[in-house]
């Protein structure tokens, strides 16, 4: 009697251990292994605060919380310390970590609809990238990375120089391209003399990079020659 009771209570108090081997409460090892887009909204969560409670696991408390905002993570987004920590479990230190999780889901979303911008033309170009060269007293070198509908994803110095010129390494401009899986690429440098023409270096540049897009299949759209006056645009002029 007294050896099922011991192993009983063994048993219980080791029941969240056992479960844990199961793959549904192990979300970092499912992440490593399969990805992030696999994962429930509970899992994430879960990642997030680490641990659960006596009771039951990461996992099973976090989808008790999402249950209580009705599975809406805009709702969870509102939830603040002190109603976070009524959940036994959730201390001030994982409330803190879930809202500012919340945060900066916000924040990425704000970012996207002012930062990505679509490029239709060689305006659209110049507008986004002008403000960047406003006043130089040098030459610098950008590279804007864009996605498959022309949506920026970024843009990165790949240079800087002298009044008259600047060295770019074609490299560096792909290497950057494929770390963000850019589906093209618009190149930019400006000429701070303010002459829009273009050197025989900006055009042997234009070609090696044109060529080795190619190659990548990450293709050169445009380059700009960028004054405080106007632009030059080597596929506006034919000259690509």
């Amino acid at each position: 009697m007294t050896e099922h009771y011991e192993l009983k209570k063994f048993m219980e108090e080791n029941r969240l251990v056992i479960k844990s081997w199961a793959e549904e409460d192990r979300p970092r090892e499912k992440l490593m292994e399969k990805g992030r887009h696999v994962l429930t909204e509970a899992e994430l969560i879960a990642i997030l605060i680490g641990s659960g409670s006596r009771d039951e696991t990461a996992v099973e408390l976090s989808k008790r919380i999402l249950v209580s905002v009705g599975n809406n993570l805009n709702d969870l987004g509102k939830l603040n310390i002190n109603e976070l920590i009524k959940f036994k479990g959730i201390g001030e230190a994982k409330a803190i970590s879930i809202m500012a999780a919340m945060e900066l889901g916000r924040r990425r979303k704000d970012s996207d609809v002012v930062s990505r911008k679509k490029i239709t033309s060689s305006k659209d170009a110049f507008d986004i990238m002008q403000p960047l060269f406003l006043d130089l007293p040098h030459e610098e070198f950008w590279l804007m990375m864009l996605n498959r509908a022309n949506l920026v994803i970024k843009k990165e110095m790949i240079s800087r120089g002298g009044i008259s010129g600047t060295v770019v390494d074609i490299k560096i401009i792909f290497k950057a391209a494929i770390a963000c899986y850019a589906s093209s690429i618009i190149i930019c440098h400006n000429h701070p003399s303010g002459n829009l023409k273009p050197s025989e270096a900006d055009i042997r540049i234009t070609k090696s990079v044109k060529d080795a897009g190619k190659l990548m299949e990450i293709p050169l759209l445009d380059h700009l020659i960028i004054t405080e006056n106007g632009f030059y645009s080597f596929a506006d002029e034919g000259s690509m």
